[in-house]
């Protein structure tokens, strides 16, 4: 028996399968962004979840081997009633009429919670209490996981990383979203620390607007486009850190899940590893494998499973 995740983002339209005994398979596309924009409206990335949504369900489904036995979508972006998009409402109409017509199951669940829980896939992370870290363009979160509670702890309180990603990327003349691109150059360029990590003082509350407006400046003085962007992974690798630095503080919580499009950079990764083992802060680092990092919808489908399974059936 399967599950059916859907998620319709602001960046990517997805769907997802995962069975007890199989590994998750998924069709994504992102959403069409012209060059020098950075992102869409709304209204534009619901018509066009609208036109893309079949053709990745389309495919998946023709593979599907087993029966279908529930259908999950991403209703909003976070847990709570305030937390709403426009886009989420797109995976959720059809998810429900898809269910119907199916006769199964049909569960929702949140964007955030479907990162958690694909980054977590496979990771070998067992305990049920840990600190989760989602960066993506709109959020930069950390968390408390406790079973299945979820605690905010902090975010960032002006712009998210990647956002800080997109904006520099387009800035300095790359496609959106930037985050591959901007690795490549980083890769080829020098960070000299430059940028400083803004925190509030005893909270878990970043500023990353700061580093947008030097970043920028930057750009405009002619700086090398390689240095500016390793510049940014370096301003973001140590921002992660003494966020979740602090977290472990509060919480007594020494693992920490770090999920979302901007954790899939392998340069980031590694740079947070090496700080953290350097600078011997106790942190043990899990991250998604890559391809379960950016937006998609296997944690969508893994928590459906999960949902079926408790239900019984």
């Amino acid at each position: 028996m399967l599950a059916l995740g859907l998620d319709t983002s602001c960046y990517t339209t997805s769907a997802a399968l995962c069975g007890t005994d199989a590994f998750p398979r998924q069709e994504r596309r992102l959403l069409p962004v012209p060059a020098g924009e950075r992102g869409l409206r709304q209204s534009e990335a619901v018509f066009a979840h609208v036109r893309q949504l079949s053709q990745v369900l389309l495919p998946l489904l023709n593979s599907a081997e087993e029966p279908i036995g529930c259908v999950c979508a991403s209703a909003s972006p976070r847990d709570g009633d305030d937390s709403y998009m426009p886009v989420f409402q797109v995976g959720l109409s059809q998810g429900q009429a898809l269910a119907a017509a199916l006769r199964v199951p049909f569960f929702t669940t949140t964007h955030q919670r479907g990162h958690i829980a694909a980054a977590r896939y496979g990771t070998g992370l067992e305990s049920e209490k840990y600190l989760a870290l989602h960066l993506s363009g709109g959020t930069t979160d950390a968390l408390l996981i406790d079973g299945g509670h979820l605690k905010p702890l902090g975010t960032a309180a002006d712009l998210h990383a990647g956002q800080l990603v997109d904006r520099v990327g387009v800035k300095l003349g790359l496609p959106f979203p930037s985050g591959p691109h901007l690795e490549e150059l980083a890769r080829q360029g020098k960070s000299r620390q430059r940028v400083p990590v803004s925190l509030e003082a005893g909270g878990l509350r970043c500023h990353l607007s700061g580093a947008e407006a030097q970043l920028m400046r930057m750009i405009d003085a002619g700086e090398k486009k390689e240095d500016v962007a390793a510049e940014v992974y370096s301003v973001l690798c140590r921002t992660v850190l003494r966020l979740l630095q602090r977290a472990a503080e509060e919480t007594g919580a020494r693992d920490a899940l770090i999920a979302g499009g901007v954790a899939s950079s392998l340069l980031l990764r590694q740079m947070l590893l090496e700080r953290n083992e350097k600078r011997r802060l106790g942190l043990k680092l899990y991250f998604g494998r890559p391809e379960f990092s950016g937006d998609n919808a296997v944690g969508v489908a893994l928590i459906a499973l999960d949902k079926m399974k408790r239900a019984g059936a």
